[in-house]
């Protein structure tokens, strides 16, 4: 039970890093990678928020690790695809993104495939 707790933590601490990283990204405006790829990614790594997603994806590793000493990792791994339900809802919440049938119709899909893996 507490591996699957850890699974949840940790894919829970990706979503919220890959938010931050986001969000950090949108405040930095358009970046042109064409002037300077060194000095767009400085840009990046310096900016507070990108720094704090990274922050909180990595944080997210300890509990990944904890996780798979303790299940398969054929039983772990489908929880990383409910991330992608979490993304999809908070990228639509807090970040205003519009989400279309398709892409709603495939995170369905996702649920269900973990769903059974899961049963397994």
């Amino acid at each position: 039970m507490l591996a699957i707790l850890c699974l949840i933590i940790s894919m829970v601490l990706g979503v919220a890093g890959q938010l931050f990283i986001k969000k950090g990204l949108n405040l930095l405006g358009n970046i042109n990678f064409a002037s300077g790829i060194v000095s767009s990614y400085i840009k990046i790594f310096f900016s507070p928020l990108v720094i704090i997603g990274i922050s909180v994806y990595f944080l997210g590793v300890f509990f990944w690790l904890y996780a798979l000493s303790k299940v398969d990792l054929s039983f772990a791994y489908p929880f990383v695809s409910l991330s992608y339900i979490l993304v999809l809802f908070s990228s639509w919440w807090l970040l205003g993104e519009g989400i279309s049938l398709v892409r709603w119709t495939g995170v369905a899909a996702v649920c269900l495939g973990v769903f059974l893996i899961s049963r397994s």
